[in-house]
C-alpha cells in the first residue's frame, strides 16, 4: 500500500548537536525534540516547549489524517473488542477475617470499585468507586489500595498524569471521611503495620527512583514522616511488601542481578529494619516466613534456576541458610507463596508453568510434596495470593491461548480443585473453533526457540495467511502463552498469531535471560528474525506478509528488526518504544539508567559497551533503504521511555527512508508508559492499531 500523496507528512527540522564519548563523535539532528527541563513536563505535560509541543501534534494530526478512512473499522473493532469483555464483571471475593474483599466493575463505567461484605454479599460496602474519582480527569490511575488489618481505614495511591508521581489518601471506612493525611510523589507502593496507625510507603527522588522508605502515622503531618531506609546507590531501586503471615514489613533494594533485604517488625513499626544478609553482587534473593522460619528463594552458590533455603526466624544471616529444595537442571524456579503449613512454588519447564505443593514439618523442612499439572500442549498458571495464612487453599488461575482464564481455589490436604470462576465472553467464544501450539525453531547455535502460535482451524496452513509475530526478549520477563479476547479480533479475520520467546527472556531459565543482555544482546534481535524465517519455512506465513509488535524493550527488537531484515515484513508496530538506546543508557540523569547498565552495559565507562550498544541501538542505525510501513506510539508523561526517544526515531526514520510505505507517530499527549486509562479507552488504543494492521494488509472490509 502506498502512502497517500493528498497528506504531507511532517518533516522534523535538524539541528546539529555533536556528542563525543570514548573518542568517537556523533552527530544528533533530532536531539532538541528532548525538552530541557523534562522532569516539568513529566509531571505538568503543559509546560512542554511550544516547539517540541507544536511538532507532537503535527504528527498526530498526521497519523489521524492518514488513519481517517478507517474510522469505522475502528468502531466496528472497538465492538468487537467491548463485547468480548463482561461489563459488570468481579474478582472472587478473598477472606480477610469476618470480610471478604473483591473488586467489581459497574456497567459502563471505566474504572475499577473495591468492595467488600460481611457473611453475603447482600450486605457489600463499597469502598472506594474509582469512577468517581477520575470523572473529569484525562488521566487516572490507582496504584496499591490496601485497608489495614483492622479493617477500619482504607489508603490508596492515585496517579492522575500517567507520570507514575501517585498521591496516598486515607479513607476511614467508620466515620466515612477522608483524612487530612495526604502524601504526594510517591512511588505508589503502601503497607500496614500491625496497629493499623502506621503505614509506610516508598519515596522518589529528583530523578524519579524509588530510594527512601518512610513511615508515617495517622493524623501526624507528612513533614514529620521518618526516613526508615535510605537508598544510596542510584543503581539500586526500592520496594515494599508484607510477608505472607503478617509477622513482617519488607524493604528490598535492588537492581537487575543483586538483592538485598531488609525486615521491620509489622507489630513494632518503630523499630529499626534488620538486614537479613547484604548485598552480594549477582546474588539474588526473596523472602517470606511461616512465623517460624524464614524461606528464601535464591540463586546463591551459583544455582542459576534458583533454589529453595530456609532458617530458623532467629537466624537470619547467610551462613545459617540451609538448602531445602534444588531444582533439577533445566527447571526455573520462579515465585512462592507461603501458608502456615504450606509452601507453594512455580516452576517452569521448557517454557511450561508447573505448582508444587510443600507441606511443612515442624521442623521447617518439607513433609510432602505434589505437583499440579496440566495437559494443554500450551497453557499458563498463576499463583493468586490472598489475605489467609492459616488456610488449606491455594488460589491459582488456569489460562490458555484458546481457553478463558479459570480461577481456581484448590485444598492443599485434600487435593480437591474447586473453580470459582470461569472468563465469561459475552459475545461467545468456543475454543474448539482454534488451535494453538508450541513450535521450537532452531538458531544458528542450536538452540532451540520457544513459539507459542494461535490461529482459527480454518486459516490455512500452507503460506497464504498473514501473521503477527510479537517479542519482547529483555529483564527475564516471561511473555505468558494465555488468553487475550483482544488477538481474536485478528485471528477471527485470519492472522495466525505468534510469541517468540526469544533469549533476554526467562523462559527457558536464567541462562536464557544471560543469553540475551549485556555482550550477547544481539542473540535476542537473531532469535526474532529466526523465528520468522522458520514461520516463513514451515508455512504458516509467507516473506512480505508478516506484522511484528512489541512494546518498551520489546519495541527496540521491533526497531533493530527493521533495520536488520526489513524486507521480510509488512508492517511493523512500535508501543513506546526504548529505541534511542545509546543516547539514553549514557545519560545518567534518566529515571532508568543507572540499574540499566546492568542489562545493557555501561557506556559511559566502557568502550567496549559503548560500541556494542551503537552497533544495535536502532535509532543509530537506521540506513537508506526501504522499510515496512510503521506504526508508533508514546505517552508525553512516560518516564520509562521518554517521549522524545519514539519521536526522534520516527524523525530520523523519515529522513532516510527510501520507500512510499506509511511511517505513523501518535503520541499520547496526557498519558505515559501505560498508554490511556480505562478500560474501554484502552480497547479504543487496540482498535486503532488493529485498524493500522489490517489496512496495511489490504483487509479493512
Amino acid at each position: 500500500m502506498s502512502q497517500s500523496k493528498i497528506h504531507t507528512a511532517p518533516i522534523a527540522q535538524k539541528k546539529r548537536h555533536k556528542k563525543t564519548l570514548h573518542g568517537v563523535s556523533r552527530q544528533d539532528d533530532y536531539n532538541w525534540l528532548r525538552d530541557k527541563d523534562w522532569q516539568s513536563v513529566i509531571k505538568t505535560p503543559s509546560k512542554l516547549n511550544p516547539h517540541i509541543k507544536k511538532h507532537l501534534k503535527e504528527e498526530n494530526n498526521y497519523t489521524q489524517e492518514i488513519m481517517a478512512d478507517t474510522e469505522g473499522l475502528q468502531e466496528t473493532l472497538f465492538k468487537e473488542l467491548k463485547g468480548r469483555i463482561k461489563d459488570d464483571d468481579s474478582s472472587v471475593p478473598s477472606k480477610d477475617g469476618d470480610y471478604y474483599y473483591y473488586v467489581r466493575y459497574k456497567k459502563k463505567k471505566q474504572h475499577p470499585v473495591f468492595c467488600r461484605y460481611k457473611n453475603t454479599v447482600n450486605n457489600e460496602q463499597v469502598l472506594l468507586d474509582c469512577n468517581i474519582l477520575a470523572a473529569k480527569k484525562k488521566f487516572f490511575e490507582i496504584g496499591d489500595c490496601e485497608h489495614s488489618p483492622d479493617h477500619r481505614y482504607l489508603a490508596y495511591c492515585i496517579d492522575n498524569k500517567g507520570s507514575e508521581f501517585y498521591t496516598l489518601q486515607i479513607f476511614d471506612l467508620v466515620k466515612k471521611v477522608l483524612l487530612k493525611d495526604k502524601i504526594k510523589n510517591i512511588q505508589g507502593e503502601i503497607v500496614w503495620a500491625q496497629d493499623s496507625q502506621t503505614l509506610f510507603y516508598t519515596r522518589l527522588d529528583k530523578n524519579h527512583r524509588p530510594d527512601s522508605v518512610c513511615r508515617h502515622k495517622i493524623g501526624a503531618s507528612v513533614v514529620n514522616d521518618v526516613v526508615v531506609y535510605k537508598e544510596k546507590d542510584p543503581a539500586f531501586f526500592i520496594s515494599l511488601d508484607r510477608t505472607e503471615s503478617g509477622k513482617f514489613i519488607t524493604i528490598m533494594s535492588h537492581d537487575h542481578v543483586t538483592s538485598e533485604v531488609h525486615l521491620v517488625n509489622a507489630k513494632k513499626p518503630e523499630q529499626a529494619p534488620v538486614l537479613i544478609t547484604p548485598r552480594k553482587r549477582n546474588v539474588e534473593y526473596d523472602i517470606t516466613d511461616n512465623g517460624d522460619y524464614l524461606y528464601i528463594l535464591t540463586n546463591a552458590d551459583q544455582c542459576k534456576n534458583f533454589k529453595l533455603m530456609f532458617t530458623s526466624i532467629n537466624k537470619l544471616d547467610k551462613k545459617n541458610w540451609q538448602n531445602l529444595y534444588v531444582p533439577k537442571k533445566g527447571v526455573l524456579l520462579c515465585e512462592m507463596g507461603m501458608f502456615r503449613d504450606y509452601l507453594v512454588t512455580e516452576e517452569r519447564v521448557e517454557n511450561l508453568p508447573r505448582l508444587n505443593i510443600s507441606s511443612i514439618s515442624n521442623d521447617g523442612t518439607f513433609a510432602k510434596t505434589k505437583t499440579i499439572k496440566f495437559e494443554e500442549d500450551v497453557y499458563e498458571l498463576e499463583y493468586i495470593p490472598g489475605y489467609e495464612f492459616k488456610t488449606e487453599n491455594v488460589r491459582f488461575s488456569y489460562t490458555s491461548m484458546t481457553t478463558p482464564r479459570q480461577i481456581v481455589d484448590y485444598n492443599m490436604h485434600t487435593n480437591k480443585k474447586t473453580i470459582r470462576k470461569i472468563q465469561e465472553v459475552p459475545s461467545g467464544h468456543d475454543p474448539l473453533q482454534y488451535q494453538s501450539k508450541r513450535l521450537f525453531a532452531k538458531a544458528k547455535d542450536n538452540k532451540e526457540i520457544p513459539i507459542s502460535i494461535l490461529y482459527h482451524k480454518k486459516t490455512p496452513i500452507d503460506g497464504t495467511s498473514p501473521l503477527l509475530l510479537y517479542g519482547y526478549g529483555a529483564y527475564g520477563s516471561i511473555i505468558p502463552a494465555s488468553f487475550s479476547t483482544n488477538r481474536l479480533s485478528l485471528v477471527n479475520r485470519g492472522f495466525i498469531y505468534a510469541i517468540a520467546h526469544v533469549r533476554g527472556g526467562m523462559e527457558k531459565g536464567y541462562a536464557w535471560y544471560e543469553d540475551g543482555k549485556l555482550k550477547n544482546k544481539k542473540n535476542t534481535f537473531s532469535d526474532f528474525l529466526t523465528c520468522a524465517d522458520f514461520l516463513i519455512k514451515n508455512n504458516y506465513t509467507a516473506k512480505g506478509n508478516i506484522v511484528i509488535h512489541g512494546g518498551s524493550a520489546g519495541g527496540m527488537l521491533i526497531g533493530t528488526a527493521i533495520n536488520m531484515r526489513p524486507n521480510i515484513f509488512q508492517a511493523a508496530v512500535a508501543d513506546v518504544p526504548f529505541v534511542d538506546v545509546l543516547n539514553t543508557i549514557c545519560d545518567d540523569s534518566l529515571p532508568l539508567t543507572p540499574p540499566e547498565w546492568l542489562e545493557w552495559g555501561n557506556p559511559i565507562e566502557n568502550s567496549r559497551a559503548y560500541q556494542y550498544i551503537a552497533s544495535y541501538s536502532p535509532y543509530d542505525n537506521i540506513k537508506k533503504q526501504k522499510y515496512p510501513h510503521v506504526l508508533v506510539t508514546a505517552g508525553i508523561t512516560d518516564p520509562r521511555v521518554t517521549y522524545w526517544e519514539p519521536a526522534k526515531w520516527v524523525a530520523k526514520l523519515r529522513s532516510l527512508k527510501t520507500d512510499n510505505n506509511l511511517l505513523l507517530l501518535k503520541t499520547n499527549m496526557s498519558a505515559g508508559h501505560a498508554g490511556i486509562s480505562g478500560r474501554y479507552e484502552m480497547l479504543k488504543e487496540i482498535a486503532f492499531m488493529y485498524a493500522f494492521i489490517l489496512k496495511m494488509f489490504g483487509l479493512t472490509k
